[in-house]
């Protein structure tokens, strides 16, 4: 989905801000606290795979995206989800908030569908990693162009390599499609593959000389015969 989450390129947000190494898994107890509840929300049927988690962190208030940082993002998403399964509700959590020391007009992240959520699927299998009976549709060193199609929901292919050319450079095997498994379509394996790309194919300012390295499904590619191949000058 096009959304404030797919940053990949953005200019104008300032440098990336490293921090420094800590000897602490989380630099404040609450953070701790989200991560707790990110392995609970799932035996509680809040959310049953990865993609689902990504997908209501991506659906979060774009402003608390950008501010309220990595464990807060998760947060807002948690709260997302658990309000779209039914295991609590918007006002119970504000008023928890506001018993616990929130403002009226603090920024709420969660965001949640006000629709009837899909039902969730169980995995068909542990892990994300499956199997299919039809071989590979791309070699190693085939050329390919990306689709240049956005959608509505969770996907895995940023805006900034859409219609973009490169190479295939490694095969994976067959995994679950995100796309989607995080809407409760069912897992729908794919091939995957890892693209190379110029970053001059991928920016007007990318870096000469620079290759940038992409994880794709095989339904984000398409075949052509390029002249640009990255291994063939």
């Amino acid at each position: 989905m096009d959304g404030i989450h797919d940053l990949g390129g953005k200019q104008g947000h300032g440098k990336v801000d490293k921090g420094q190494p800590s000897a602490r898994n989380f630099a404040e107890r609450w953070q701790a606290a989200v991560f707790t509840m990110s392995n609970v929300g799932p035996k509680c049927g809040a959310w049953t795979n990865t993609d689902t988690f990504r997908h209501g962190v991506e659906r979060i208030s774009p402003t608390a995206y950008l501010t309220h940082g990595y464990y807060g993002r998760w947060l807002g998403g948690i709260e997302t989800l658990l309000v779209e399964a039914g295991v609590v509700t918007q006002k119970e959590i504000t008023t928890r908030a506001l018993a616990i020391g929130a403002k009226e007009n603090d920024l709420i992240a969660a965001q949640p569908n006000k629709q009837v959520a899909t039902p969730i699927k169980q995995p068909a299998a542990q892990g994300a990693q499956r199997s299919l009976n039809h071989a590979p549709k791309f070699d190693i060193h085939t050329q390919i162009r990306t689709t240049n199609q956005s959608v509505p929901g969770h996907t895995r292919l940023p805006a900034y390599a859409r219609g973009k050319t490169g190479t295939v450079i490694k095969h994976h095997g067959v995994w679950v499609f995100p796309d989607s498994n995080a809407h409760g379509e069912g897992e729908q394996p794919q091939h995957l593959y890892t693209i190379a790309f110029r970053a001059t194919d991928l920016w007007d300012d990318g870096e000469h000389g620079v290759q940038v390295s992409l994880d794709l499904f095989e339904s984000y590619l398409h075949a052509g015969d390029y002249s640009n191949d990255i291994y063939q000058q």
